[in-house]
């Protein structure tokens, strides 16, 4: 599984790196005034069924951008908000959103002991790789292939998407790889690693 995770990272970055279009932070901000009543002026969501954006990689906040427009990814709020977005005000908020800093957040206490496991080491029993083996041991994501940063994110949102994931709900995700993860995991399971995420944190000057 640890195979298939790298290789699918690599064949996304070869595929996407074309398609990234250059974003201006700058332009971005202007642009972002529309989100920050679910998102935060800065990305910083105090709303925890609303995603924080601020860090997170460029590259997936653009996909997750053209998932909603194209309707691959559905949403009643954000199909309606990116309805108008041009290639470049997607690329702009992207790259406004991903220069701001995330607020840290705590893990659940009674979350930590079993979510750290399932993060670190995965479930053998159910076959479920760890979730570092993508997101990376702090939580930084990988941003050449696109996947998300997770340190400091909202525990209320990330149980929600893998419960979507698991119910195949959410298709946004390339091979299905977070469905085919996703439905091995039990409710408890979700709200263990969900409960434990948060607390994740990263050394940002090590990654500037």
């Amino acid at each position: 599984m640890k195979l298939v995770c790298v290789v699918s990272s690599l064949a996304l970055a070869l595929s996407c790196g074309a398609a990234l279009a250059a974003g201006d932070a700058e332009a971005g901000k202007a642009k972002a005034a529309a989100c920050a009543g679910c998102h935060g002026a800065d990305g910083n969501s105090t709303a925890p069924q609303f995603p924080k954006l601020a860090g997170q990689n460029e590259r997936y906040l653009l996909n997750q951008l053209k998932a909603f427009k194209s309707g691959k990814r559905q949403d009643p709020i954000m199909s309606g908000q990116v309805a108008a977005l041009s290639d470049q005000d997607m690329a702009d908020l992207a790259a406004y959103f991903s220069a701001q800093q995330t607020t840290p957040a705590a893990s659940d206490p009674e979350a930590v002991i079993r979510g750290e496991e399932i993060y670190r080491g995965g479930i053998t029993s159910s076959d479920v790789p760890s979730c570092m083996g993508c997101h990376g041991p702090d939580g930084a994501g990988n941003p050449a292939a696109g996947f998300p940063r997770l340190a400091g994110q909202h525990a209320q949102y990330i149980e929600a998407q893998l419960l979507l994931y698991r119910d195949g709900k959410r298709k946004s995700d390339p091979a299905a790889m977070m469905r085919n993860i996703a439905e091995r995991l039990t409710v408890d399971d979700i709200k263990a690693v969900s409960g434990f995420i948060p607390g994740l944190h990263i050394n940002e000057d090590a990654i500037k």
